[in-house]
């Protein structure tokens, strides 16, 4: 983790004073990401910044970036995934707050004390870009007709009886 990083921020006090703060962590660090990679090497590169806008809505402004290590799901080898994210956060006090955010903006609902985790919002947003299902650039669908076997072809249907029982002349 970089050096004199905050563990906390006081984020009405950083848009107040238009302040952001940069920083590197390790992977091994973001111990709720650990479930969804193949091992922990590597940094993330993060900025946040902090101000308001010409609506004078607060926001937060966060920059990442990362190569998380993933399992591929189709040849099932680690690769990196490169994560890019640039995410504009509208602070509100209220759920209720949500609906004057400009477009583009993600509503954060702020705790009370005004007191955000700085690696809790990295680690969150890296947790929402990891894909559902890893696939490594340049692996191809295995995609194959199967054969039915020859039991299922041959396989006497169970309505054959009623449908001779119709066709019956009464």
């Amino acid at each position: 983790m970089s050096a004199n990083l905050p563990e906390m921020l006081d984020a009405w006090r950083m848009v107040a004073a238009r302040r952001g703060v940069e920083g590197r962590v390790p992977l091994a660090a973001l111990t709720r990401l650990h479930d969804y990679l193949v091992d922990s090497e590597g940094d993330v590169r993060f900025a946040l910044d902090f101000g308001q806008d010409e609506l004078r809505v607060p926001y937060l402004e966060m920059r990442i970036d990362a190569e998380l290590p993933l399992l591929c799901q189709r040849s099932l080898q680690r690769f990196l995934y490169p994560v890019q994210v640039v995410q504009r956060l509208g602070l509100i006090r209220e759920e209720a707050d949500e609906a004057a955010l400009p477009p583009g903006y993600e509503p954060l609902l702020m705790p009370e004390d005004g007191m955000l985790q700085t690696i809790g919002l990295v680690e969150d947003e890296l947790i929402l870009a990891v894909p559902v299902v890893p696939t490594m650039p340049g692996t191809e669908a295995m995609e194959r007709d199967w054969p039915a076997q020859e039991a299922e072809l041959e396989r006497v249907n169970p309505f054959a009886a009623l449908s001779a029982l119709k066709n019956k002349p009464k």
